[in-house]
């Protein structure tokens, strides 16, 4: 007789609003605390102990003491900080400079959704650093950002009917006057300041939490020390046992430092290459035979060495109809396989910062950025030449430089500040192919903001010269239908 399955699925908590989870016990006069420790600590025990785990949840409920004593034993004495991760916030963060949210962005394992300078317009709302107001430079630096906050006014004045204008048949729904508005301000942002003052929502889990604490106290910026002081004490009393080391240490503090001392020997070497904005600096060799070889693994039962073998023989009609097989039944809202996650490529690029934005978003890739450099010029809209606006903008540009370079002087870390969303930046990203389809289909689509996907378009295309097998349904959305068409 089978034995019947006891499969149970149950709710173990959930995303409740903080301020009515207060309400919620001041009403009630609930005596214990209410924290996310009790779930850790029970998913804790589940490899130890016999009991259901719904049962090791009320446990823990009862004894918020003992689970936390349970919690500090098993994450920070027996080192299992997965435990940690099970205890979730979600933070409101508000009145943070746009370069301060590239630092917090980092960390890629959380989740977070920002204050869009594309539909939202900004009035002078920006951070004056505290390394500025030391120096001296208040005054000067409010000046400049006052310049670049008017100029961005003017522009989405002039750019609102241009975007109207080109676009009749858009403007002629109602429904589309947010996005054409849109369009203008995306373009007008190119103007504003890194200083920016911008809001985000946050959902970490208590193990990045505790290394982002410690992290943003290491960085070399008093906003940045600010920020890890006031999350820790939003935090500190509701998960005190998963919390513990949120001090800098002398590694976070001193080895980027020590760093860029040790290269600045080698800065001061001119470079004799030319600057090529795309660069597909290395791709795995024989990248469609390597993703052949994974598909193979994947589905054969045969060792490595053997499928590679296989693949390598192919045929090329052969190797098409593999390729074919995985692609066949796909949709523009499928992930590819992960076996494609086997073929990675590295790119050297150069882009605006307004472009760095969204693709910092991108963080299951490896994303090493150096610092914003004046000397790698600056982005300029299409649309802002189009309506005969380019000699004010790099007018304003030329003004900030040299404010920039004032600051650098009295305070190098601090003077990124004053760089408007034009400036640029270089960046070097590793990638595989399965996060490459994922960049292409939301960044190479025509939906797409204009600077993200050139970038895109262009990665893809040198990409698809080493791998074209690999990368055969690798588009935007709008393109896939057509690249369907062609293969199917």
């Amino acid at each position: 007789m089978r034995k019947e399955q006891k499969m149970k699925i149950l709710l173990a908590g959930y995303n409740v609003d903080y301020n009515l989870l207060r309400e919620l016990k001041e009403k009630s006069a609930f005596g214990q605390d209410i924290t996310p420790e009790t779930i850790s600590a029970a998913y804790a025990r589940i490899s130890r102990s016999p009991k259901p785990v719904d049962v090791l949840r009320q446990d823990a409920r009862t004894e918020v003491e003992k689970a936390r004593k349970s919690n500090r034993n098993i994450v920070f004495e027996m080192g299992h900080s997965s435990v940690a991760e099970h205890a979730v916030f979600n933070i409101d963060i508000i009145g943070v400079s746009r370069l301060l949210v590239e630092e917090i962005e980092k960390f890629r394992l959380c989740s977070y959704t920002e204050k869009s300078q594309r539909y939202v317009l900004f009035d002078k709302d920006f951070v004056v650093p505290e390394e500025i107001e030391q120096v001296g430079l208040t005054d000067l630096f409010v000046s400049t950002i006052t310049m670049q906050n008017d100029f961005y006014h003017r522009l989405y004045g002039e750019l609102r009917p241009y975007v109207f204008e080109r676009n009749k048949a858009l403007a002629e729904n109602p429904a589309n006057k947010s996005m054409l508005e849109g369009w203008a301000k995306e373009d007008a942002r190119y103007a504003i300041a890194l200083a920016t003052e911008t809001q985000l929502g946050m959902t970490i889990n208590a193990r990045n939490l505790e290394l982002m604490l410690r992290r943003l106290a290491a960085v070399g910026l008093a906003e940045a020390r600010l920020y890890s002081e006031q999350l820790y004490g939003a935090t500190k009393d509701i998960a005190p046992s998963l919390i513990r080391y949120t001090q800098a240490t002398d590694y976070e503090r001193l080895t980027r430092r020590n760093l860029h001392e040790f290269c600045e020997v080698y800065a001061e070497k001119k470079e004799s290459r030319s600057r090529q904005a795309i660069r597909l600096v290395w791709a795995m060799p024989d990248a469609d035979t390597q993703a052949a070889a994974a598909l193979l693994f994947a589905s054969s039962g045969l060792s490595y060495d053997h499928c590679f073998n296989q693949a390598r023989r192919m045929s090329l009609r052969d190797a098409k109809a593999l390729f074919k097989t995985i692609f066949e039944n796909i949709q523009a809202y499928d992930a590819v396989l992960r076996e494609l996650e086997n073929v990675e490529m590295q790119f050297e690029l150069i882009m605006s910062a307004s472009c760095f934005a969204q693709l910092k978003r991108h963080r299951m890739a490896t994303i090493v950025s150096q610092d914003y450099d004046p000397s790698l010029g600056v982005t300029v809209p299409p649309a802002v030449r189009a309506i005969g606006r380019q000699k004010e903008f790099m007018a304003m540009i030329k003004k900030t430089n040299r404010i920039y370079e004032l600051i650098k002087k009295k305070n190098p870390r601090a003077a990124a500040y004053v760089l408007t969303n034009a400036h640029r930046k270089r960046v070097l990203m590793k990638l595989n192919a399965r996060e490459l389809y994922h960049l292409a289909r939301l960044r190479a689509d025509q939906h797409a903001q204009w600077d993200i996907r050139n970038l895109s378009e262009k990665m893809l295309r040198q990409a698809r010269q080493t791998m074209p097998l690999t990368l055969m349904m690798a588009c935007g959305k709008d393109g896939f239908a057509v690249l369907q068409k062609k293969y199917f």
